[in-house]
């Protein structure tokens, strides 16, 4: 079988230049929560870690690896919220400049987030797109031939893959060996990563991935055995609006995870407010995949101990509130 993308050594050695820069964030329970699903569930909280999602990461990771001439250069990416506040206190951290492309329905709060984390950095600024009518892959593409800068983009890059799979090392050296991980699907970054260290830390796991209902793009594609493209999902998932798994990600979920769930956003909302009634946490419906597949009785698993990525908790407050009204 050819190579896959990453191996546990490069998630090891991303773990390294994370360590003393990434926050080690922790692991929660819930007696509630484990009674509800029969099971005992290990929550890492990347809600919790610097800029609010795992995102920080595998930016950092990608970013802590560019040659002199190109951090002279700068960084371009694109992304709905999560990936450009990565890539924005990365570079200010690496002091080089930014460019960030981002929807024009961004929640506001990430966008905001994004240009105060840029402040200070020369020839930093953010490009506004529609998500709808734009392709932001081919914007980022120009922008950086134009502008000599290099693109990161925001999953299917190896150094990024890397990054994100710390978290779920992390998780996995604190709880000791699981028999289950759950963990949201847009691009495959995170599944990817987690994928090849949790197989890494605890031989014998089995990996789920869970997409909005809307945009399942990946479960299409492991049904037909190659990537599909699909149109921009609705959902109220933001940081799952992708159309397609990337081209390093999709092949380390084929071998590696061993299936997609799909819930759907009313699903999501209820997780929410479980999280915030319960747990006192604020999870954004992007963070709530996983944990909504196994509170909804999506995935079973009884008796088992399960491990939770909740991946971020960037959501704006007012839209947040509305959620919980809902």
């Amino acid at each position: 079988m050819p190579p896959l993308a990453i191996t546990p050594d490069d998630i090891l050695a991303a773990a390294e230049r994370l360590r003393g820069v990434a926050h080690r964030t922790p692991v929660l329970r819930s007696s509630t929560f484990d009674a509800r699903c029969d099971a005992s569930v290990f929550f890492k909280c990347e809600n919790l870690q610097r800029m609010g999602a795992f995102k920080f990461r595998g930016a950092y990771n990608a970013l802590s690896q560019f040659t002199p001439a190109q951090r002279r250069g700068g960084v371009i990416a694109f992304s709905s919220g999560n990936h450009a506040q990565a890539i924005a206190l990365s570079a200010r951290l690496l002091g080089m400049p930014s460019v960030i492309v981002m929807p024009q329905d961004s929640p506001a709060a990430k966008l905001a987030a994004t240009r105060e984390y840029q402040q200070g950095q020369a020839a930093s600024e953010v490009i506004l797109y529609d998500r709808y009518t734009e392709d932001r892959e081919a914007i980022g593409r120009r922008l950086a031939a134009e502008r000599g800068m290099t693109l990161i983009p925001p999953y299917d890059h190896p150094h990024v893959m890397a990054g994100q799979g710390t978290a779920a090392l992390e998780l996995i050296g604190e709880t000791g060996p699981l028999d289950l991980l759950l963990v949201c699907v847009g691009g495959g970054g995170l599944a990817s990563g987690s994928a090849v260290a949790a197989h890494h830390a605890s031989p014998g796991i089995q990996v789920i991935g869970i997409e909005p209902e809307a945009g399942n793009d990946t479960q299409l594609s492991l049904a037909r055995g190659e990537i599909v493209h699909i149109a921009t999902p609705q959902t109220i998932a933001d940081g799952a609006q992708t159309q397609h798994s990337g081209e390093f990600t999709f092949p380390v979920i084929q071998r590696l995870v061993a299936r997609i769930e799909t819930v759907t956003d009313a699903q999501l909302v209820r997780t929410m407010r479980f999280f915030a009634e319960r747990m006192k946490l604020v999870v954004e419906p992007t963070g709530c995949l996983g944990a909504a597949a196994l509170l909804e009785g999506v995935v079973s698993a009884p008796g088992q101990r399960v491990g939770v990525i909740l991946s971020g908790g960037n959501v704006d407050l007012a839209r947040y509130g509305a959620f919980l009204q809902a």
